[in-house]
């Protein structure tokens, strides 16, 4: 038992150092340029090796296809573009294409000149890669995407289908080639061991993705890490790292343990290039603004207090569904979405 605590001890002392952006060069992108870019008082930072610049916090695209009222949508997209938000997500999948079709028309009038834009599709094979991309080109209303990522690389096998005989990655490279995207990334919220065979299949195949998508927030660090198994990987390689899930859908704080902007300057205080964030509304929209805007990197001892907070309500990754039931998993709803 003592030998247990010591190691969970040692556990937390490593996190919270190696994290912790107290020392602000372990952050991507991190010195003069971070601290000196900024848009609408929203700080900027470098996404990997490409050298593009993408604003701390971005907007989640499966919120902004909920709303009743298209305009709204339309408003919070634009809205967070005014203020200084550059990265937006989206998926080929979310909502049945509505919120593809939304960003699609909030992009007008010179929105999309503004905008990082970030799609994802679910396609494993060339022919269902190729056609969700030229699907998503057209709902977005542009001629390219930025980064474009494999959605739900969840299940062991899905590496090697994706880079395989007539997988998807053919017809993502060849999407690159004919400038139809820029950079290439995945994404996944199950097994970090799972990111790191996608990671070593690419390794293997001569390629190395741009960036890589999964949860961070104050749950992971204690239940099948992605911080502590995957991040140190991407950011040795010069890979983007994508935090999503900062409060797990709201989920995370039903554990009474921290609160919204806890979880958000946690997840900023990572090795991030962008936290993504689902905003529904205005109202959270403005609070994942205010986060970026009053963000000071946490020192060791402050992220220590938070993971010692989380510490017990992580233990089972109730708190994380999405990495302990298929709740969260569209693609083994519908299989199909693989092609």
């Amino acid at each position: 038992m003592v030998r247990d605590q010591q190691s969970r001890r040692q556990f937390l002392e490593k996190i919270a150092g190696g994290f912790a952006a107290g020392a602000v060069s372990a952050l991507p992108g991190a010195g003069s340029d971070l601290l000196a870019e900024s848009k609408g008082g929203i700080a900027y930072r470098t996404l990997g090796r490409s050298g593009e610049k993408v604003s701390m916090v971005g907007l989640g695209g499966y919120h902004i296809g909920i709303q009743r009222d298209e305009q709204e949508s339309i408003r919070i997209i634009r809205t967070a573009l005014d203020n200084g938000i550059n990265f937006l997500d989206n998926c080929w999948d979310y909502n049945g294409g509505v919120s593809e079709i939304r960003m699609g028309k909030a992009l007008k009038d010179g929105y999309r000149q503004r905008a990082f834009l970030m799609t994802k599709i679910d396609g494993q094979t060339s022919e269902a890669a190729a056609r969700q991309l030229d699907e998503s080109l057209s709902r977005l209303q542009t001629d390219h995407i930025d980064l474009l990522q494999f959605h739900e690389v969840i299940r062991e096998g899905d590496p090697d289908r994706i880079f395989g005989s007539h997988g998807g990655m053919e017809a993502v490279l060849a999407a690159r080639k004919a400038g139809k995207i820029r950079y290439i990334g995945f994404t996944g919220h199950k097994d970090p061991e799972i990111h790191l065979k996608m990671l070593n299949t690419g390794f293997r195949n001569g390629f190395t993705f741009d960036a890589v998508q999964m949860p961070l927030n104050v749950m992971d660090a204690h239940y099948k890490s992605f911080g502590r198994n995957v991040v140190p990987v991407l950011v040795a390689h010069g890979i983007g790292v994508l935090g999503m899930k900062p409060m797990g859908s709201g989920i995370i704080l039903r554990s009474n343990t921290v609160t919204p902007v806890e979880c958000l300057h946690y997840a900023m205080s990572l090795p991030t290039s962008v936290v993504i964030t689902g905003c529904d509304s205005l109202l959270m929209l403005n609070q994942a603004l205010e986060a970026a805007r009053t963000f000071k990197p946490l020192s060791a001892a402050q992220t220590a207090t938070l993971l010692a907070k989380t510490e017990k309500a992580a233990a089972d990754g109730q708190y994380e569904p999405f990495k302990t039931t298929t709740g969260f998993d569209a693609t083994n709803h519908d299989p199909k979405l693989l092609g």
